[in-house]
């Protein structure tokens, strides 16, 4: 008997000791869920040597990604002195892979971030102000859906000539009606929450209930839809540059690697191939990331 009651005495203590805990915040349990997904983790990583090798890429490499030389144009990969072969002009291809995801990299992650900002406040602001304010800038939004995304960035690449602030325009342009959708529905939401109402009633404008209030809680579904983007968002980039829309010549990009290669396909396929390789590595990687991130921030998985 005093072995059961001691028993008893221990569990009552335990469980006070586990009510005086604090709970774990949302992103607490967020992160623990983030951290058990290995395919998200093995994106996360993939992406990160290559965000790293790009901006280290001086450190990594001292060839010179502009200079080539005639003599050793189309070297195999694995070649002395060019681990990854040359290009149709001798120039190393390794050096122009790691500086070339710098390019690549700006022109997919810039326009989603741009697009993020403006769409998400654009959207906010459509919801929570509801009459025929929001529904002239959503009918605003709606015009954009009239052309297909692709042909809409090319249309604006092309009247803002070549160039990376052109493809980062373009890209933005194209984004920001859906995720000013996104916000809006987001929005829509939540407005029927008390929150917002006694905010209301607290004598905050709106730009203090959008910033203090509607903001934080319209940020996961937008967070989610923003990261799905950005693996799309590299190869439409890519798809510019490879039209000879984006970054001017010599620079290094993969998607005007991939162009100026392509004749040279039955030659070396190769080295050819090395910048799709790279196209399709980094789509797929943030791809894979933006699900883990989904999957993570959604409450109903344990």
């Amino acid at each position: 008997m005093a072995t059961i009651a001691t028993t008893a005495i221990t569990a009552q203590r335990w469980n006070e000791a586990e009510a005086l805990v604090a709970p774990r915040s949302f992103f607490d349990e967020a992160r623990t869920r983030f951290l058990r997904n290995k395919t998200g983790l093995v994106a996360l990583a993939v992406l990160m040597v290559l965000i790293l090798s790009a901006v280290c890429a001086p450190l990594i490499t001292k060839e010179n990604p502009l200079v080539g030389a005639a003599s050793q144009r189309l070297l195999p990969v694995g070649a002395p002195g060019h681990p990854l072969g040359t290009d149709e002009q001798g120039r190393d291809m390794f050096a122009r892979l790691l500086y070339g995801g710098r390019l690549s990299l700006t022109a997919g992650l810039a326009p989603v971030l741009i697009s993020a900002v403006i769409g998400t406040l654009l959207g906010a602001l459509s919801g929570y102000s509801g009459g025929w304010t929001g529904s002239a800038l959503m009918r605003l939004m709606d015009m954009f859906y009239a052309f297909p995304p692709i042909l809409l960035a090319i249309a604006v690449a092309a009247s803002l000539g070549p160039g990376l602030t052109s493809v980062i325009i373009s890209l933005s342009v194209v984004r920001i009606p859906t995720i000013a959708r996104v916000a809006e529905a987001a929005t829509r939401k939540v407005m029927v929450v008390e929150y917002i109402e006694a905010a209301k009633l607290s004598g905050a404008n709106t730009f203090q209930v959008l910033g203090s209030q509607l903001l934080l809680n319209i940020f996961n579904p937008i967070f989610v839809y923003v990261s799905s983007l950005v693996g799309l968002s590299i190869i439409i980039a890519a798809s510019l540059s490879f039209l000879g829309l984006g970054p001017r010549p010599p620079a290094p990009e993969w998607g005007y690697m991939l162009n100026s290669l392509r004749g040279s396909i039955y030659v070396n396929p190769w080295v050819a191939a090395l910048p799709g390789v790279f196209i399709f590595a980094t789509s797929i990687a943030f791809n894979m990331l933006a699900d883990a991130i989904r999957d993570s921030l959604d409450v109903k998985e344990a």
